[in-house]
């Protein structure tokens, strides 16, 4: 599935309706059988700019406030939570918040010219809400860097910071995606949920925890039908026929 953010004008500000409506998105026929994988892109030349300003201003009460910035917490954590892959095609800037958007995607495949920045601190709001993302997407000192200068990344940098997983030119940018997609849609959609979710679980914990329960995880994994199709399939040398 895709989504597109569709407010050019506004630069695809996370506005408070933008969020609901990306949430509503998200999880859409999120148990459909045919939904696969979600890829989540833009028009225009911003991605996305991050909240909505005008909304953060005095004049709305700081229950607004925390209610955008609740509803937008609750949108990049459900991200990691779908049972399917969620890909952010990149073409163009992604700042503050938009920036946490791409470092909460599970992939990321940018154009040569995409940028990402968290510039809060230059209009004295801070990027903490971002820094969740980017602090576990970024070494340390690249993410502080970013957060206390809101001095861009360029594609390339993000690549080798690891923010995005590929940079490619522009035309290129919707096959490279589509080229992610198809591959991903070859496999079991149950097996990639049960390794999304498990990836994601032991990356909070220490290592031997991980390992204690990455093990069950395998075990468990060899019980499900699509699991004994898949070792069935490759014994006998033939295509698996997943049962999903």
């Amino acid at each position: 599935r895709n989504i597109v953010l569709n407010n050019p004008r506004k630069r695809n500000a996370l506005s408070l309706a933008m969020l609901q409506s990306l949430r509503e998105d998200l999880l859409h026929d999120v148990k459909s059988k045919d939904l696969r994988v979600i890829v989540i892109s833009a028009e225009g030349p911003v991605f996305c700019s991050g909240h909505d300003l005008k909304e953060l201003s005095s004049e709305d009460d700081v229950k607004h406030h925390s209610q955008v910035f609740e509803i937008c917490a609750e949108v990049m954590t459900l991200i990691q939570k779908l049972p399917v892959p969620v890909i952010a095609q990149v073409n163009g800037l992604a700042t503050a918040a938009g920036c946490q958007l791409v470092a909460s995607c599970d992939i990321a495949v940018a154009s040569e010219k995409s940028q990402f920045a968290t510039p809060g601190v230059n209009i004295g709001l801070f990027c903490s809400t971002p820094a969740v993302a980017l602090g576990r997407s970024l070494p340390r000192k690249v993410a502080l860097e970013m957060l206390f200068t809101g001095e861009p990344l360029s594609a390339q940098e993000a690549l080798m910071h690891g923010l995005v997983s590929k940079v490619v030119p522009e035309d290129k940018l919707e096959e490279e995606t589509m080229k992610i997609s198809h591959k991903i849609c070859e496999s079991s959609k149950s097996i990639l949920a049960l390794g999304k979710a498990t990836f994601y679980r032991q990356m909070t914990q220490d290592l031997d925890t991980a390992y204690k329960m990455t093990t069950q995880v395998m075990a468990d994994n060899l019980t499900l039908r699509d699991g004994q199709e898949g070792i069935e399939a490759f014994i006998q040398k033939r295509k698996p026929v997943w049962s999903h």
